[in-house]
């Protein structure tokens, strides 16, 4: 079997970790894998191929910014992997991110349509079936699912126009272009974004759900010096991860969130929150712990580790993987109801709280006492499993 990959990194990011260890599966089993990025470095060892160069993708930005039409620049760069693909001759061709300013999608699946090859495309976000958005559960926008995006709420967020609103014309482009592929499978990491692909322009394919893995090896419970190191003591610690933070990953009731424990409950919480950009360390309050960013998965077990709770208030998310690390690292999870943040979750290990709903926050940390079975449940997301699930969708197909 000859697998052609195609996402905008590999190796890195939990999609490039599932683009690699999907390769390592068919691999493993005697097969071959093409990887394809759009920018980042090859993974030595496997057959790579760059989409474009680092002068595509930043003009393929810069116009996207002006005019709001990602996905329609890089012509030259796509006829490149098209060539590269016909020449490879894989089996089946694997889609992840076409987006990230590396990929003209009406070339890309004109050829799809035409090359008589399946394909499994894995949705991780909502870009494909939008006009424009990557996540439009934060505005609480439905225009996409009658295909009448207009006037976008989220047209300075991601892929960020600054000028025009294209959104309307996106919707009609990629609803011409996304539709009609012959031998077509999507899969999604959550039920949550299943349900949206079948409201949408995409409707006419079948989806399977995949969830997004994790290493328990890497993420475990680790013996930390954290809890000494900030002076936390035998208070409870809430944790929160998110690169970048942001309004939408819950920043600010975090902020809000202190102040109430603080009020309510002084002396007994903590807040550590990792991720944060040296202008987000200054503007917020004393009392909250404040990291940044960390490339290294060692210290984020660490983190993990050493929390008592590892707390989501996200507005907005597809599947977080950040939960299943906490679970696996013996931390329960309490997360407000966004997307599919709840989906791996149970009432054993974790709490699902409404939007905005702080006291249940913290009536969850009450309730979710004594030895939690969190690990138990982290060890149904192993990414190993997960790549086997998705090589045995290219046999299926």
């Amino acid at each position: 079997m000859k697998v052609a990959i195609i996402n905008t990194v590999i190796g890195t990011g939990s999609v490039g970790r599932i683009a690699k260890g999907t390769a390592d599966e068919i691999i493993k089993n005697g097969g071959e894998a093409l990887l394809c990025r759009g920018r980042g470095g090859e993974l030595p060892g496997y057959d790579n191929y760059r989409v474009g160069s680092d002068l595509d993708m930043f003009c393929h930005g810069i116009m996207t910014r002006i005019t709001d039409k990602h996905g329609l620049y890089s012509k030259n760069a796509t006829r490149g992997l098209i060539r590269k693909l016909e020449a490879y001759d894989p089996d089946v061709i694997q889609l992840h991110n076409i987006h990230g300013y590396y990929v003209n999608y009406p070339e890309l699946f004109k050829w799809l349509k035409t090359c008589g090859k399946p394909v499994v495309w894995t949705l991780h976000d909502c870009w494909s079936f939008t006009g424009h958005c990557v996540h439009y559960e934060y505005c609480g926008c439905e225009k996409w699912e009658k295909a009448e995006c207009a006037d976008c709420p989220e047209k300075s967020e991601y892929p960020a126009s600054y000028v025009r609103d294209f959104s309307k014309g996106n919707i009609a482009r990629k609803k011409e272009c996304f539709t009609g592929v012959p031998k077509l499978q999507l899969v999604t990491p959550s039920e949550w974004l299943k349900k949206a692909a079948e409201r949408s322009i995409l409707a006419e394919y079948p989806v399977q759900v995949i969830n997004t893995g994790i290493d328990p090896d890497t993420f475990k419970p680790v013996s930390t010096d954290l809890r000494q190191r900030y002076d936390i003591g035998d208070r409870i610690l809430l944790l929160g991860v998110a690169n970048p933070w942001r309004e939408r990953k819950g920043l600010y009731e975090f902020v809000a969130l202190h102040e109430k424990l603080e009020q309510e409950y002084p002396g007994k919480y903590r807040i550590a929150l990792v991720g944060l950009k040296s202008s987000q360390m200054a503007e917020l309050p004393e009392g909250i712990i404040k990291t940044g960013h960390t490339e290294s998965v060692e210290e984020l077990a660490a983190w993990y580790s050493a929390a008592d709770f590892y707390v989501n208030l996200t507005f907005g998310d597809t599947f977080p993987t950040t939960n299943i690390e906490a679970l696996a690292c013996g931390t329960p999870v309490i997360t407000y109801d966004a997307g599919g943040s709840g989906e791996m979750l149970n009432d054993k290990v974790g709490a699902v709280v409404s939007q905005g709903d702080l006291d249940a926050v913290i009536r969850a940390t009450e309730q979710l006492k004594g030895e939690l079975p969190c690990r138990e449940q982290a060890m149904r997301y192993a990414g190993q499993a997960k790549y086997r699930e998705y090589y045995e969708l290219y046999q299926k197909i």
